[in-house]
This record gives C-alpha cells, sequence and structure tokens, in this order.
C-alpha cells in the first residue's frame, strides 16, 4: 500500500491540476489524493499533492504563502489575463520607462485590494467564474485583501510586434494565498496605460516546500514503471517542516485519539502539530485558546 504523506510534483505546462491528481492516483493505486492549490495549466512548479491520510493535512497547507516567477507582457491586455485567452485591446508600449515599471510595481507590493480574474475558479451563485464567462456573461467578482511581500523585477525587453512594441518584465513575486499573479499583471498594465498578461509562470515555493524538492511527473512516472517507491515525504516529516511542534507522549496521542484534550502550552500558537517522540502526526491543534482544540485527528 502506498504511504500516507506529501508527493511534491513540478507540474508541466499544459496539465490542469486535476489532471496531475488524476495521474497522480494511478501512480500512487489510490482514489484518495488532492492537492492543496491550484495552478492554471499554462503555469508549471511547485504542486503538492496529498496522498492517503495526508489529504486531511492539505487543508492547512492551502493558505501558505507562495512565491513565483512570472513573464508580464505590457501592450497587450487578454480576456484571461494570460497568454491563453484572447486579446482584448493592444497598445504601443515603447514610451513606458523602467522607472515607470518600477513605480507601478511598487504600488503593488504590500497589502492590497485585488479584483480576481474574471476567468478564475472562483463561484458565483453557484457557478465557475470561468464558465460564465465562456458563456458570454459579464462577471465582475469582489475585490479581496491579499499581501505581495514581495514583487522583484529581473529583467526587461522590449518585443517588436505589429500593433507596436510590447514589452516583456520577467520579476518574482511572494504572495499571500488567494492573490492572483495573472491580475498582477494585468493591474501593473493598467496602471501604466498600456494593458497588460501573463505569458509565462512557475510556481517555485509553497510555505517551505520549493521547487527543489519536487520530482517532474515524467520521471515520477517512470520511477512508478520500474516499481519504485514515489518519494513521498510522510506526514510527521512534511507537517514539521511547515509548523510549530508540540512533541506528545503515546498516552496523549491515545487521549487525543480519544476525544481528550491537551494541557494549555506557555505561549499560545495558532496552529500546531502534535507529533510524538516517534514522529509520528497525531493531529493539528489550534493553541491560540486557553484549551488547544484539535483542528483534526489523524487515525493511527
Amino acid at each position: 500500500m502506498t504511504a500516507d504523506g506529501l508527493l511534491l510534483v513540478d507540474k508541466p505546462a499544459g496539465w490542469t491540476s486535476h489532471d496531475v491528481v488524476a495521474r497522480g492516483r494511478r501512480l500512487a493505486h489510490t482514489r484518495r489524493v488532492g492537492h492543496a492549490g491550484t495552478l492554471d495549466p499554462m503555469a508549471t512548479g511547485v504542486l503538492v499533492l496529498g496522498v492517503n491520510k495526508a489529504t486531511k493535512l492539505l487543508t492547512f497547507l492551502v493558505g501558505c504563502d507562495k512565491t513565483y516567477t512570472a513573464t508580464i507582457r505590457l501592450g497587450q491586455a487578454t480576456i484571461t489575463d494570460d497568454a491563453e485567452g484572447d486579446v482584448t485591446a493592444s497598445y504601443d508600449a515603447s514610451g513606458v520607462t523602467s522607472d515607470a515599471v518600477a513605480t507601478a510595481v511598487e504600488a503593488l507590493r504590500g497589502d492590497i485590494e485585488q479584483v480576481p480574474s474574471a476567468v478564475s475558479a472562483i463561484k458565483v451563485d453557484g457557478v465557475r467564474s470561468y464558465a460564465r464567462v465562456r458563456g458570454g456573461d459579464e462577471v465582475k467578482l469582489q475585490p479581496r485583501r491579499v499581501r505581495v511581500s514581495r514583487f522583484d523585477i529581473l529583467a526587461e525587453r522590449e518585443i517588436a510586434s505589429a500593433t507596436g512594441t510590447l514589452r516583456d518584465i520577467d520579476v518574482e513575486v511572494e504572495v499571500s494565498s488567494g492573490t492572483y499573479v495573472r491580475a498582477l499583471a494585468r493591474d501593473l498594465g493598467a496602471a501604466l496605460g498600456v494593458g497588460g498578461h501573463l505569458t509565462g509562470l512557475r510556481r517555485t515555493r509553497v510555505g517551505r516546500f520549493g521547487i527543489d524538492d519536487c520530482t517532474p511527473l515524467d520521471e515520477l512516472a517512470a520511477m512508478a514503471d520500474r516499481d519504485e517507491p514515489l518519494p513521498i515525504i510522510g506526514m510527521g516529516e512534511a507537517a514539521a517542516a511547515q509548523f510549530p511542534i508540540r512533541r506528545i507522549s503515546d498516552q496523549e496521542a491515545l487521549d487525543l485519539r480519544h476525544g481528550k484534550r491537551l494541557s494549555r502550552r506557555p505561549e499560545p500558537v495558532e496552529l500546531s502539530a502534535a507529533i510524538t517522540e516517534a514522529g509520528e502526526l497525531v493531529a493539528m491543534l489550534d493553541e491560540s485558546r486557553p484549551v488547544p482544540v484539535s483542528r483534526v485527528v489523524f487515525p493511527a
């Protein structure tokens, strides 16, 4: 039986996150596989899969900060805010200076109100926003508070086109969960008056898991063909890498699994991982209250 834990995949372009989950189920020989945060088909990079019991751990990983490298094209706006959508407007971006780009980027750092891309998985009256847009509806999503901790410009270059000069900006961003990098591209282009969209996106980090921790999907398939075990990170190790640890005894583990609560810890912690000395993850705890509360308890 495939072990419980996390499988870190370097997602290829052209695959949906659901496609990767479906392949993960076949490779792991289990239906119990999920992911901790969608990547658009165009995007590549870190996709965290939970296998078997670890699907319940994914809830706590979804909210982790994420890091991306991306290429923003100034001079064109698209219906999807990325290269997969039709161009809705074209401009000559030859007059856009590096100083103007830097000033516009600065305004998109920190805590901002961001309107998500209309072609997104957000539900509007029970229907995905992207489905409404593709059906011809005009969708206006409400802004949400997000944090852009880092928005660094790595390189800039001009590209000639039939409509004038385009300008590509390579960037690296570190953002809170729920931030749309496509929307950052759109808003940067709008601020500069020349439109903008993403032409490339790669997720390089989810929480403390980086791209170097991931295995390309084709390599995972080759490992399965050779009957080699998949590089699954055990639940205890995975939780310890992301969250504060509360070491518990075997008796405390038994108590948690019987619905009992642990004693208060000296300093409050919003979320911690209750792990035995043997490294077994028993529960995720809310220790921000006087008496710790189990958010989820994992069966033995």
